[in-house]
């Protein structure tokens, strides 16, 4: 049998489609009534975050100074120039283009492209601009143009400190030197701030909200005297290219260790960064190694004073030439067999005398003073690229090592622990840990000084005042370097000279010489320590005539500067030959 389908009612299906219809509607109503009623202020916030974004606001980052406040860095508040395409009103455009163009030195094309830009709400135009400059633009009234805060490092030209100061990055965070060394005290905490991000993905500063204030950095108050830090670069540089040599470093401290100038050439311009590389940002006199030649026998007669087993009037008989195992050592000059007191072997600056009496001090204590005395380890100043020098123990000493190291061989230092030396010798035989950071000064201008160094008796005042006298001496008429004297002030010191290791050859023929003069003024009531180191000079190498001149010109001028009065007592008679009277 056949079925037959009879239509339905068609008002029947329109009414029950209709009430799907009204029934979806009323959800699509319900939902959106949540949306924009109850739940409105939530939502509203999940869409703008989307759009925030939190940013860093620039800091100002903390000075570094002298020791009376001159600065050899500072941060100087400059304006990031910047337009908002969106903003700029049609009739104002070409203007706008102009001033900034003219204003700014800039490219017009480049400004045209960036006034134009869409859909960018963030386009910046000019970095480094003055606070003076952006005021003279805003002045202008010109829509769509805008400018936030940021700062610029500033180095003073010529200070002579570049390679101690170091320089920052296009960051702002220090890269070199001081400034990579004490970023965190210097760079101080960058606020926050809420900016919208555009469609292109842009910043819209206007929009944001301030969430966190930025925090400034510290100054850092150095020991250095600005004047005097630029005279001794300034004498130093002279030197090293009046003798064509590859370079130099000069220190001076007072007898507390506190360093006044520290020095190095060749330098550069922090201000020209891109046209130097490492070699010329690297800090000579705590980074570069040297063997310290009879700047070193002072050691060696130190030790032998303290342990009592020479006099300064003690005599030796002197050859020229001293056979030890394998090796011939010599003196400087050929004045044949001298009978010379411990006063003459230093004042002469004999190698043979000097080896003699490391013979009597033997390696192990001879060691013990080295190292008491600051070689072979770090000075306490942690400057960055700083080497420890090399100082072997004696236990791997062998057949000519103590001769060798006994008048400065077959060690290495650096120019800070030579200097270090003998400010301990000018302060009474007692060791102060050298120091460059006098302290900080906070936003409110409180200063916090370092902590206090350490300090650690190497000999006694006695053995250190019979070395005051030997090392006058030195600046005698008998001595190694009369060019060291200076009119009106007794002037201790040693000269030095030594082989270079050449590179090439891992020995010393074709190496050159380390020239080097270490010394104190006055010589009867220390205030000043000067040490200079010429690396490779040319035309003179010998320490007397090649670091003597500049060692006189230096400590001269930083006797002014410091005001230390001229000495007003004469140089005690002492016996430098046996067969001399008290002269």
């Amino acid at each position: 049998m056949r079925r037959t389908f009879r239509p339905g009612d068609p008002n029947k299906r329109i009414r029950i489609g209709g009430a799907i219809i009204v029934v979806i509607l009323m959800l699509f109503a319900g939902r959106l009534t949540q949306i924009q009623g109850v739940d409105a202020e939530r939502y509203a916030e999940a869409a703008a975050n989307l759009r925030l974004q939190t940013i860093d606001i620039p800091t100002l980052r903390g000075q570094i100074t002298d020791a009376e406040g001159n600065p050899f860095a500072l941060s100087a508040e400059v304006r990031t120039v910047f337009v908002d395409p969106e903003e700029v009103k049609e009739d104002e455009r070409d203007q706008l283009v102009d001033e900034l163009v003219t204003r700014f030195d800039l490219e017009q094309e480049e400004v045209e492209a960036k006034v134009d830009a869409a859909p960018s709400r963030y386009q910046v135009v000019a970095n480094k601009v003055s606070p003076g400059d952006w005021q003279d633009m805003r002045d202008l009234g010109l829509s769509g143009v805008g400018a936030e805060v940021d700062y610029e490092r500033v180095y003073p030209e010529e200070t002579g400190a570049a390679d101690l100061v170091g320089f920052t990055g296009s960051e702002g965070h220090g890269l070199e030197g001081l400034e990579g060394y004490l970023d965190s005290t210097l760079a101080g905490e960058a606020g926050k701030r809420q900016v919208e991000v555009g469609n292109d993905g842009t910043q819209i500063p206007m929009a944001g909200g301030l969430v966190r204030e930025p925090e400034p950095g510290q100054d850092v108050r150095l020991t250095l005297d600005r004047d005097l830090q630029w005279f001794v670069q300034q004498a130093l540089a002279e030197r090293v290219e009046e003798l064509d040599a590859e370079g130099g470093s000069a220190i001076v401290t007072n007898t507390d260790q506190e360093i006044l100038a520290m020095a190095d050439y060749p330098s550069y311009s922090q201000n020209d960064i891109a046209a130097t590389g490492p070699e010329e940002w690297s800090n000579g006199a705590v980074a570069e190694t040297f063997e310290p030649g009879s700047t070193n026998k002072v050691i060696t007669v130190a030790a032998a004073l303290e342990e009592e087993l020479t006099t300064p009037e003690t005599v030796y008989t002197v050859p020229y030439t001293l056979q030890y195992y394998d090796q011939t050592f010599r003196n400087s000059t050929n004045n044949g067999t001298q009978r010379l007191t411990v006063n003459g072997i230093m004042a002469q600056s004999s190698n043979v005398g000097t080896i003699k009496i490391a013979d009597q001090v033997k390696a192990g204590v001879l060691h013990s003073y080295m190292k008491d005395f600051g070689l072979g380890q770090p000075t306490g100043l942690a400057l960055p690229g700083e080497e420890s020098g090399v100082l072997t123990e004696p236990d791997d000493w062998w057949g000519t090592q103590l001769p060798s190291v006994s008048i400065g061989h077959g060690l290495s230092v650096n120019a800070a622990q030579m200097a270090s030396v003998y400010a301990t010798i000018a302060n009474d035989g007692v060791r102060v840990e050298p120091r460059l950071i006098a302290g900080t000064v906070d936003t409110d201008g409180e200063f916090t000084p370092s902590e206090e160094p350490e300090k650690t008796r190497v000999v006694s005042k006695e053995t250190a005042d019979k070395l005051a006298l030997m090392l006058e001496a030195v600046t005698g008429d008998e001595g190694t370097a009369p060019q060291a004297r200076i009119d009106g002030y007794r002037v201790a010191g040693k000269t030095g000279t030594a082989n270079r290791i050449n590179p090439e050859t891992g020995g010393y023929d074709g190496g050159g010489y380390t020239a080097t003069f270490a010394g104190f003024a006055p010589a009867d009531n220390p205030e000043l320590v000067v040490q200079v180191v010429l690396h490779n000079p040319k035309e003179t190498y010998y320490g007397g005539e090649a670091a003597g001149p500049v060692f006189n010109d230096i400590m001269s001028f930083a006797l002014k500067t410091m005001k230390v009065p001229p000495t007003d007592t004469e140089p005690p008679a002492i016996r430098l030959f046996e067969e001399e009277e008290d002269r």
